[in-house]
């Protein structure tokens, strides 16, 4: 029988035996942040200022924009600072610290997409009751609701993990730390943590997926008796950008988590790709879809280089 202790630290491993291509790895990562902050950024500020899109719709894009930068913020910074420093030392508190973040903005991002897809079945199926449902009170609230829930996920979720004992090597080859890295180094799943865990795919994965569906059933049966061709593209497109993302983020997290445990490998890119890449693609996805925050993008982009042109200090 393993002794059980406590680790004070974890050793983080992600990109072992190769230091040929640190290098280039921090450079790939530094963009994606870079570029994942910048477009997300840029969603949030034209959707903040063009009063044309303070609509509900929109706050939720807005929303989600919040969700995608704090999800690489939680994981990229830290890698970064280890794979410049080369310190791969992370004491307890900031690995469960982070942790705790990362399944809050991964909480928080599930509910977002659900209510997204209510949205949309409202906008769709009951146009005549739209501003009424989602007031910009009911919106408020919503959004409150999220956050709070979100938050209180992961202090149940994370108080699970942590009554896990430890006996297991401390080193984590994986660039954060995940529930997947963490569960390895424990002796044996608390009772608690199984409850915990099924309860979180229940209620947090299987039942907003599984209402979605619902919904985009419902929103095409609606289209499919409009009259007219335009009616029915112009409803698909409001819809498209959205059932894009969910399949891409659905896919990402069910592959990335039956990936076998011995393929480390394999682990980090998928972790690399639900994390990292779909944070910077979402923006991109909806601004190429959507015509009117392209317009509002264009009409910031246009206003910048007017007021620059015309402010722009005469040189001697």
């Amino acid at each position: 029988m393993k002794n059980e202790t406590s680790i004070i630290n974890f050793y983080l491993l992600p990109f072992s035996g190769e230091t040929r291509s640190k290098p280039f790895i921090t450079a790939f990562f530094f963009l994606i942040y870079v570029v994942g902050v910048l477009i997300n950024s840029s969603i949030i500020t034209v959707i903040c200022l063009e009063v044309q899109l303070h609509k509900p719709m929109y706050l939720f894009i807005c929303n989600l924009s919040i969700v995608d930068i704090l999800f690489t913020s939680v994981t990229v910074p830290k890698l970064l600072h280890m794979l410049l420093s080369g310190n791969h030392i992370v004491s307890s508190a900031q690995c469960y610290t982070q942790f705790y973040f990362f399944v809050t903005v991964g909480a928080a991002e599930e509910i977002l997409l659900f209510i997204m897809a209510y949205d949309r079945y409202v906008a769709i199926c009951l146009p005549l009751h739209y501003h009424r449902i989602l007031s910009y009170r009911n919106c408020s609230l919503i959004t409150i609701g999220i956050w709070t829930v979100a938050f209180l996920n992961s202090v149940i979720f994370v108080t699970s993990v942590l009554n896990m004992s430890s006996c297991h090597s401390n080193i984590i080859h994986q660039f954060f730390c995940d529930i997947k890295s963490l569960t390895k180094t424990t002796c044996r799943t608390s009772q608690l943590f199984i409850v915990v865990t099924f309860i979180e795919i229940l209620m947090l994965a299987f039942v907003p997926l599984m209402c979605t569906f619902i919904s985009y059933f419902q929103i095409f049966s609606v289209i499919s008796k409009m009259k007219t061709k335009e009616s029915r593209k112009k409803s698909f497109s409001t819809c498209s950008s959205h059932i894009t993302i969910i399949a891409i983020y659905y896919g990402a997290g069910v592959i990335g988590y039956l990936i076998p445990p011995y393929s480390e490998v394999l682990d980090i890119i998928f972790n690399t790709i639900y994390s990292n890449i779909i944070p910077m693609i979402n923006p991109i996805i909806y601004s190429l879809q959507n015509s009117n925050i392209q317009s509002a993008l264009l009409r910031v982009v246009r206003g910048i280089f007017i007021f620059e042109k015309v402010f722009r200090p005469i040189s001697m």
